[in-house]
C-alpha cells in the first residue's frame, strides 16, 4: 500500500471522498483491496517488524478505515468494532471493577437495556438522568467513583440535545470521562473531542456507513492513552474486530457520508417545518425547529445542519400513530436509520415495557428520497388514520 499523500489543510469532505487518498501501490487502484489474511509471515529473528501478528487484534483494512474516521472526527485513534453495542459496551468493560456510570435517561434502548441488566452483573451501576439539565448531571456525578458520563446528542427518539463541553468540564472535575455517542449527529455535524470530550462512539450501521448493509461500530479518542489501552485489550481479547469485508464496505460509505448527511439533514428540517403544522401532530421533535427546547444549543454545538432523525406525535394517540405507520408506502416501517430509504417505527411498542418513549410517538429516518414524495405518503397515512 502506498503512503498516505499530506493532508493538511484539506477539507474533511475532501478527506472522506478519497479516503485520504490511498491508492493501491502495484496496480494504483483508486479503490483500495480487502486485506483477509489472518496470520502474517515472522521476521527470521521471529520479531513482527510489519506491525502484523494475527487477524484477531489487527488487519489492514480496518486500519485504513479507522484512519478516515480519525481524520474526520479530529482524534488520536479510532478502533472498529462489529457492532455499534460492541463498541459501547468495551468501552464499559475498559473501566475500573465497582465503577459508577451516568447515562441519559432516553439513550439507545439496547445500550440502556444492557447498562441496567448486564452491566451489573460485572459490577457497574449506572444512574439515569437528563443530560440536557446540566444541575441533574452535576448532582449525578459522584467524584472519585463516577469512570464515565456517557451522552448521546441528540438523544434518541426525542432528540433531546446535551452540552457536550459543559459536562465534559462536569466528568473531568470529578475524575470521570465524557464519552459521546455522536451516531445521529456524525462527524458532518458534530465533532465532540473538539468540545472537550473524550471519546465519541459510533453505531456505523447507521449513517458512517449509508446502505443498510453493514453492522459496525466505532470508537474514536482524543488521547491515545492509558484507559485506551485497556479498550484495545478488550477488542482484542473478546474478539470484537469488524471483519475485512465489513469495513471495506464501511469505508466505500464513508466516501459518501458529506454529501449524504448534508442532503438528509436538509430534508428532516424541511419535513419538520410541514409536520409542524399537519392537523393530526400534536408535536414534531426536531432540534431545528426554534421551537425545540434546546435549539440555541443545538445551533452553536451542530454545524451544517441539525441531523435526518425527527420524531412526531400523533394528536390521537397510539393506536392512531401504530395506524399511520401501517398505512405508508414509501416510508419503510423497519429499524434502524441512516440509510438512504427512509424509515418509519412505533418506537414504544418495538422497546417494550419500560420504555421512557411516548405510545404516540413515531420516529423518522429521513432518507434520500423527494421531501414532497415522503411528506404526501406520510400525509395520506395520518389522514386515513385518523379518518
Amino acid at each position: 500500500m502506498s503512503a498516505k499523500p499530506p493532508t493538511n489543510g484539506l477539507a474533511p469532505r475532501t478527506l472522506a471522498a478519497q479516503a485520504l487518498g490511498w491508492e493501491e501501490a502495484e496496480t494504483h487502484a483508486v479503490v483500495t483491496p480487502i486485506h483477509v489474511a489472518t496470520t502474517f509471515i515472522r521476521d527470521p529473528d521471529n520479531q513482527y517488524r510489519n506491525g502484523f501478528i494475527y487477524g484477531r487484534p489487527d488487519n489492514q483494512t480496518v486500519r485504513q478505515c479507522e484512519a478516515v474516521l480519525t481524520a474526520l472526527e479530529e482524534g488520536a485513534e479510532t478502533m472498529l468494532l462489529g457492532s455499534g453495542m460492541s463498541a459501547a459496551t468495551a468501552l464499559v468493560m475498559a473501566l475500573p471493577a465497582g465503577a459508577h456510570i451516568v447515562a441519559p435517561t432516553v439513550m439507545y434502548w439496547a445500550l440502556r437495556n444492557w447498562l441496567m441488566n448486564d452491566a451489573t452483573t460485572y459490577g457497574y451501576t449506572t444512574t439515569f438522568v437528563d443530560t440536557a439539565d446540566l444541575a441533574a448531571v452535576k448532582a449525578a456525578v459522584v467524584p472519585g467513583k463516577t469512570k464515565l458520563v456517557w451522552l448521546e446528542t441528540p438523544s434518541n427518539p426525542l432528540w433531546t440535545v446535551s452540552d457536550i463541553a459543559a459536562i465534559s468540564e462536569i466528568a473531568h472535575a470529578a475524575g470521570a470521562i465524557c464519552a459521546v455517542d455522536s451516531t445521529v449527529a456524525t462527524p458532518v455535524l458534530t465533532r465532540p473531542l473538539t468540545l472537550g470530550a473524550d471519546i465519541v462512539m459510533h453505531a456505523a450501521t447507521k449513517y458512517l456507513n449509508g446502505h443498510s448493509d453493514v453492522v459496525a461500530g466505532a470508537l474514536v479518542t482524543r488521547e491515545a492513552n492509558e484507559f485506551w489501552a485497556k479498550v484495545r485489550r478488550v477488542r482484542s481479547m473478546h474478539g470484537q474486530i469488524l471483519g475485512p469485508f465489513e469495513a471495506f464496505l464501511l469505508m466505500r460509505g464513508m466516501r459518501t457520508l458529506h454529501v449524504r448527511v448534508e442532503a438528509q439533514a436538509k430534508a428532516a428540517l424541511a419535513l419538520a417545518e410541514k409536520l409542524a403544522a399537519h392537523p393530526m401532530v400534536g408535536e414534531v421533535l426536531y432540534p431545528g425547529l426554534s421551537t425545540h427546547p434546546q435549539h440555541a444549543l443545538a445551533a452553536r454545538q451542530m454545524t451544517g445542519g441539525f441531523g435526518g432523525m425527527l420524531s412526531i406525535r400523533v394528536k390521537a394517540g397510539e393506536q392512531a400513530a401504530i395506524s399511520a405507520a401501517a398505512r405508508v408506502e414509501l416510508w419503510k416501517r423497519a429499524t434502524s436509520l441512516g440509510g438512504v430509504e427512509s424509515l418509519i417505527e412505533h418506537r414504544a411498542s418495538i422497546e417494550g415495557a419500560g420504555s421512557p418513549c411516548p405510545t404516540d410517538l413515531l420516529r423518522l429516518s429521513v432518507g434520500l428520497e423527494a421531501v414532497d414524495d415522503l411528506y404526501a405518503d406520510i400525509d395520506r397515512a395520518l389522514r386515513a388514520a385518523n379518518a
